[in-house]
């Protein structure tokens, strides 16, 4: 074929022309699935046009003929090309016509290469390197990367030296990146760097491997309820790392402290603590063996103080969820001691706040169970069902779900306030 005196070398041109960069790109498909592997010797096109057909014939001497399927022995297409002084192959032509052909199959396994080398955890902190083993974190890592590998590298090591400096004592998340980073704004959120420092310091803290980065919004679980995620200044101070320190201070009434000189408020005046004195400057509690009762609403902590003053049982006040300061200030209690107990609203979204805090700071229920429930709708004036059909667990009482099922009534905190007042003055 190569000595064949009947190919014109202007046929050979023909293939760089615009009417046939669909065949030339059907045959660059072949390469970049199977390479130059000697096995693969020849293959098939299919839905030849004419004109297709008739150059394909030309350049290989193929008979003319009335189809739109040929075999291209590839052998033969290089010899063409060689003969015509054009190109040493088929691929080559292919390459300077219209560019670099890849190989799919080893640019794949050299990408996943380069991947393995990234997320081996090498020489990374350990609890990089556990987050990394997960399921879902080199997808994070991955998208934050925006899929380079480089790039990827970098915030490793950029959360790496992070995590070394963690815990903190009262640091702000400004100054810590600052420091570290270099620049006071590379862990704000959003920041790949702190997407990563945050679904390794969520993942460290949870039982069941959340590795999803952290957000403010609501999501939908798997039991069908809208829920908060962990917000991202919780996760931070669970390290001593303070952001927006001034926001939502946790509400108290009457919790006891060592020094008299360093009395929180004037007793039986409600009083809030921020996260940045509970990080900071901790009270000394003196709260060993004492039961510290814990609500979900403001107006609970407001009636007891206007009912009892001065003589109500410590009191705290999670106001919903708890966030950051309040998390800290329950945290602080329980390890300072304390045994809390725990009352919230009887519907759905009390009884995951509840799950929250009594897995936070192993507290127990609080006139929050199942028979206070029941004894609770007795009490009330009839109400039509408000209670939606989705249920979650009760961590502390299995029974309880059923029950607020069956009769299908929300119940405020505040409609039992009177037997909740009753027991701060008369502690259980």
């Amino acid at each position: 074929m190569a000595n064949d005196p009947g190919i014109d070398p202007r046929l050979i041109r023909r293939l760089g022309g615009g009417e046939l960069a669909e065949l030339r790109q059907r045959m660059r498909q072949h390469f970049e699935r199977h390479g130059r592997t000697p096995e693969k010797s020849g293959f098939h096109l299919t839905k030849l046009s004419a004109v297709e057909y008739e150059a394909l014939a030309l350049l290989i001497g193929l008979p003319p003929r009335s189809t739109q399927s040929v075999r291209i022995d590839i052998a033969r297409f290089d010899a063409a090309l060689q003969h015509a002084g054009m190109a040493n192959s088929l691929h080559e032509a292919l390459e300077m016509l219209d560019g670099p052909i890849v190989n799919r199959a080893e640019a794949k396994a050299e990408l996943q290469s380069r991947w393995s080398s990234v997320t081996d955890g090498q020489g990374l902190h350990p609890s990089l390197q556990a987050w990394l083993q997960g399921a879902s974190a080199v997808g994070l890592l991955k998208r934050v990367s925006k899929q380079e590998t480089q790039t990827a590298h970098l915030l490793l090591q950029q959360a790496h030296v992070v995590l070394l400096r963690l815990p903190a004592q009262g640091l702000t998340r400004a100054q810590l990146a600052a420091e570290v980073l270099g620049n006071a704004h590379a862990l704000d959120t959003g920041q790949a760097v702190a997407s990563v420092v945050l679904a390794v310091l969520q993942h460290g803290a949870s039982t069941d491997e959340q590795e999803q980065p952290p957000s403010e919004e609501a999501t939908e679980e798997a039991d069908g309820a809208r829920r908060p995620n962990e917000r991202v200044r919780d996760i931070w101070a669970r390290s001593g790392v303070l952001v927006n320190e001034l926001a939502r201070p946790a509400l108290f009434l009457n919790l006891p402290v060592r020094t008299p000189s360093n009395t929180l408020a004037a007793p039986g005046e409600p009083g809030y603590l921020s996260l940045r004195r509970l990080v900071r400057t901790p009270p000394d509690w003196d709260v060993a063996d004492q039961i510290i009762y814990v609500c979900e609403n403001p107006n609970i902590v407001s009636i007891a103080a206007d009912q009892l003053g001065a003589a109500c049982a410590p009191l705290v006040c999670t106001d919903g969820m708890p966030a950051a300061a309040q998390r800290v200030l329950l945290k602080k209690l329980s390890d300072a001691g304390a045994k809390l107990l725990y009352h919230g609203d009887f519907d759905w979204a009390g009884i995951h706040i509840a799950n929250n805090v009594m897995k936070l700071c192993d507290a127990r229920s609080w006139r929050f169970g199942a028979e206070d429930y029941l004894q609770a709708v007795k009490s009330l004036a009839p109400k039509e069902r408000d209670l939606e059909v989705v249920r979650i667990a009760a961590s502390w009482d299995f029974a309880l779900v059923e029950s607020m099922r069956l009769k299908g009534v929300a119940i405020a905190e505040e409609a039992v306030v009177s037997q909740l007042v009753g027991d701060l003055r008369h502690p259980l």
